[in-house]
């Protein structure tokens, strides 16, 4: 038998600790509900006042992140993890708001949820207390919970919240993950060009300082670079620092937003691969909502909006008005001219066989797998043409000296 220290939250949501002997962890789980209790947490007592944690199925093992500032992203996932789970093992709902508001280990998040609860216990459905909180929540969160509330399968539903914005994280930190060694490769290639004309370069210029025109052409252009590098490098990096700067600030304009997004949309590798991103967005999340009783029009309203870039926003914010006026849903998708005609016949079959939001959560783990394999495509391309560009500017540079150096020996000759 090994002893177990265990924290569960009773029928009334408070919270107990304790130490249990079991032959396993799940005995141990099973001991614990045996008891009336929600197991929150079980260790394997491993000496005297210490423990390992050690991860059961089915526990709360979703942590709410520590520290300070607002209620963010990953606060939301791990809120919603957590209450699937005490909802699922019959814990009432004002109870294990209770346990969440004890178990914060964020102020933020503790503030948020101590308010919920108070709404929960002042006789509001979840939805309308978190309607109050719509900037941390969003429509479409807003939207799924009141669905849930409406068949009386909160607990379901919650659990396909948590999967779908686990698979939007996943999506979204597969392409932050992919731009990260491009954008390292890009910073060395500036650092190293910094390095040769701010440093190397000039240690040669005292060398050539009596040649004149008798260098070769290349030569000169590198010294030339070299001190200008080294008298106005300053002057420039602030120029470029407020060039920046403004430019920044125009992107964040309305006018400036629309360029950037529509420009990007017109790039040849990295254009389809944003339409399909974005497309994925919508397809999951309006195949989400229609899985669970959402109707259409408010399905479609609030998929749009997961969409971030304005062009495509725009094409399928035009959908929800031609579906009112009794188009076919299929009919006015590829009215866009956004999706290619796969997608529309899924669309066509889907709404044939009233299986709607099955057929959009396929399109979407399509257009998931498509962006996957393009980021993985495009990485095989920009990296070896990184390191070529940055091989050649180097490359370049030594050349420019060697050349330089020989002429210098055929005078002396």
């Amino acid at each position: 038998m090994t002893e177990f220290s265990w924290r569960a939250a009773d029928a009334g949501g408070k919270l107990v600790e304790g130490r249990i002997d079991a032959g396993s962890p799940a005995q141990a789980m099973q001991l614990l509900r045996q008891r009336g209790l929600l197991p929150l947490r079980i260790d394997t007592t491993s000496g005297p006042g210490k423990a390992a944690d050690t991860a059961l199925p089915g526990l709360v093992r979703r942590k709410v992140s520590s520290g300070k500032g607002p209620v963010n992203t990953a606060d939301v996932l791990a809120i919603t993890s957590e209450l699937s789970v005490m909802l699922r093992a019959g814990l009432a709902l004002d109870n294990a708001l209770r346990v969440l508001v004890e178990m914060g280990h964020k102020p933020s998040v503790s503030e948020m949820l101590q308010g919920i609860l108070e709404d929960v216990k002042g006789g509001k459905p979840l939805s309308r207390a978190l309607e109050n909180r719509r900037k941390v929540f969003g429509d479409f969160y807003i939207s799924m919970i009141r669905s849930g509330e409406l068949s009386g399968q909160i607990s379901t539903v919650m659990e396909r919240l948590v999967e779908h914005m686990e698979r939007l994280r996943a999506l979204r930190d597969n392409v932050v993950s992919a731009s990260i060694y491009p954008a390292i490769l890009l910073g060395v290639a500036v650092l190293s060009m910094i390095g040769m004309l701010g440093f190397v370069v000039p240690q040669f210029e005292k060398l050539f300082v009596d040649m004149g025109d008798a260098l070769p052409l290349p030569t000169r252009l590198v010294m030339g670079l070299g001190r200008g590098f080294s008298e106005y490098g300053v002057i420039g990096a602030l120029l470029l620092f407020a060039a920046t700067f403004a430019a920044a600030r125009w992107l964040r304009s309305p006018s400036g937003r629309l360029w950037w997004q529509s420009s990007l949309l017109r790039l040849p590798i990295v254009g389809p691969l944003l339409v399909k991103y974005e497309l994925t967005l919508f397809s999951r999340s309006l195949g989400t909502l229609l899985g669970n009783g959402v109707p259409m029009v408010a399905a479609l309203n609030i998929a749009t909006e997961t969409v971030s870039n304005i062009v495509l926003k725009d094409a399928l914010s035009r959908v929800t008005p031609i579906v009112k006026g009794g188009t076919r849903v299929v009919d006015a998708m590829s009215a866009t001219q956004v999706f290619e005609p796969l997608a529309i016949n899924l669309m066509r079959v889907g709404e044939e066989t009233g299986r709607m939001g099955t057929m959009m959560l396929e399109l979407a783990n399509i257009l998931n797998r498509d962006v996957e394999t393009g980021i993985k495509r495009g990485l095989t391309l920009i990296e070896p043409a990184l390191i070529v560009v940055l091989g050649l500017l180097i490359g370049a540079i030594i050349v420019s000296i060697l050349l330089g150096i020989l002429s210098i020996n055929d005078l002396a000759v």
